[in-house]
């Protein structure tokens, strides 16, 4: 009995000591970090180091942070478009590789699902020998047509980020929603033709609501890697000026860490980070829930 009960625990343990080690623990430890400041005696602190308690100091100055609040909402706007596009078009695409006519539906499925595979500050480079004058073919292309691009523009640049995060994402998200599908007993797609249900029809009243959970749980997780954003515009931040420093919310955080050594401020603006993350998340979810119950 005594080996059955800790049974569990042990199986369980491996993923417990990994989930308090570089989870639980860093979030722990930068709440601690948000809630104090250091302060240095002497021009480099050579006549010692002091740290007291701050209370909320440290998230007033994040939150009169210009920079930071501006880049919160870059990126609320960011999701608010990117997401629904990238869930539409892993939608569509796990549907027509699921479809009865889909042809090599193994090979397209390893094909959609590449560019995953691909690290995102490689994928950001790649992209920006399409988005760079000179380089682009595209710009090259418009041109000749009379069109006149700036993909890297203030107006633009976040946009062009948008498509390097969908190119990205949008295979991982339809092997998620792909694998929701073939959980579907075969007896159901049966009974909706036997009912005179063509290809839209099965899709829309069959399969769409039976994959529900897989579309909330795509959404939920984009939404929060859209709170994540770091990789994509740190690179392109070398062939565009339209990005600051203080661009995205992580890049804001970092620079006030590794740039300013301001710590303390950069641990309250990574728990706010989080926070958001949360509350975004928490508001979908509920929004969700309360459509189930009408």
């Amino acid at each position: 009995m005594k080996a059955q009960k800790w049974a569990p625990w042990i199986l369980l343990a491996p993923f417990l000591v990994l989930f308090l080690v570089s989870f639980a623990i860093p979030i722990g430890y930068a709440g601690v970090q948000s809630l104090t400041q250091v302060q240095r005696a002497g021009l480099f602190g050579e006549d010692g180091v002091t740290t007291s308690f701050a209370g909320l100091r440290n998230y007033a100055l994040a939150w009169e942070n210009s920079e930071f609040v501006g880049s919160l909402g870059r990126v609320v706007l960011f999701g608010a478009v990117q997401v629904p596009v990238m869930i539409a078009c892993a939608t569509a695409l796990a549907l027509l590789l699921e479809s009865a006519s889909a042809r090599w539906p193994r090979m397209f499925r390893a094909i959609y699902f590449m560019p995953y595979g691909v690290p995102g500050a490689i994928a950001t480079i790649m992209w920006s020998f399409l988005y760079v004058p000179g380089l682009s073919p595209i710009i090259d292309v418009a041109a000749v047509m009379g069109i006149e691009l700036d993909l890297l523009g203030p107006g633009s640049v976040l946009w062009s980020i948008a498509n390097i995060v969908t190119w990205t994402f949008t295979g991982y998200n339809m092997l998620i929603l792909a694998a929701q599908l073939k959980s579907i007993p075969g007896e159901l797609y049966e009974a909706a033709r036997m009912d005179g249900a063509g290809p839209l029809r099965i899709a829309l009243h069959v399969q769409l609501p039976l994959i529900r959970p897989a579309l909330v749980l795509c959404t939920v997780f984009s939404i929060i890697g859209t709170l994540q954003l770091f990789a994509e515009p740190q690179v392109l931040q070398s062939v565009s000026p339209a990005i600051s420093s203080d661009y995205t919310p992580n890049l804001s955080a970092y620079n006030s860490a590794f740039n300013y050594n301001d710590y303390n401020v950069a641990a309250a603006q990574s728990i706010i980070i989080a926070m958001t993350a949360f509350a975004l998340s928490f508001a979908f979810l509920r929004l969700v829930n309360r459509k189930d119950r009408r």
